[in-house]
């Protein structure tokens, strides 16, 4: 008999609850402002964490706070940001863990970057572009950005002042104006669904 917790000669099947959801893959959702991507994000984890999967949702805004702190938005500090971001999304991602990324990352070297990154690793990598009309950002304007850059209060406003390069070729395109949350979130699990992610 075996007091110690040791194992004994027995074999015994070893059970892990984890073992189909523990792909990590990183889900870059990018953007304008006010265009839905942490909203889907969100909706997104609640539903791949019931399913049993490690989740994490990197925000643009504590990313900003904690890890970016002190860049500001030129077309460098931006780069600089996206790519940090991606360093730490493909770290988790590598290790098991669905990465959700709500950022906007205006360019597409930057995104390129981040996405060879993944390639490089042999990390799944998913992007998503947000396809929200910059008409309808500016309604729904959840930050008050866009009523600030209207009012000369607020410069370099990604898709108003200063550029937004949409995707050529994302794994998926959103128009959020055109479906609810729930529908939109569905969309990218359905995607990942389809790459044995989900």
């Amino acid at each position: 008999m075996t007091t110690t917790g040791l194992p004994t000669n027995r074999t015994t099947p070893t059970t892990n609850q984890e073992n189909d959801v523990t792909t990590g893959a990183t889900v870059w959702l990018t953007g304008l402002p006010s265009a839905g991507k942490t909203t889907i994000a969100y909706e997104l984890a609640a539903r791949l964490r019931a399913e049993g999967h490690l989740v994490e949702v990197l925000d643009g805004d504590e990313i900003r706070e904690f890890i970016s702190a002190g860049l500001g938005f030129s077309r460098e500090d931006r780069h600089t940001n996206v790519q940090r971001i991606g360093f730490v999304a493909e770290l988790l991602a590598r290790n098991g863990v669905k990465a959700l990324v709500p950022v906007i990352a205006p360019y597409a070297d930057s995104r390129d970057a981040v996405r060879k990154r993944h390639d490089e690793n042999g990390t799944a990598y998913v992007e998503v572009h947000v396809a929200t009309p910059v008409e309808v950002c500016s309604v729904r304007d959840v930050k008050g950005l866009y009523a600030k850059q209207a009012a000369g209060e607020l410069t370099g406003l990604t898709g108003v002042d200063d550029p937004y390069e949409e995707p050529e070729t994302p794994d998926l395109r959103i128009e959020s104006q055109h479906q609810s949350v729930q529908e939109s979130a569905a969309a990218v699990h359905a995607v990942l669904s389809g790459r044995g992610l989900a």
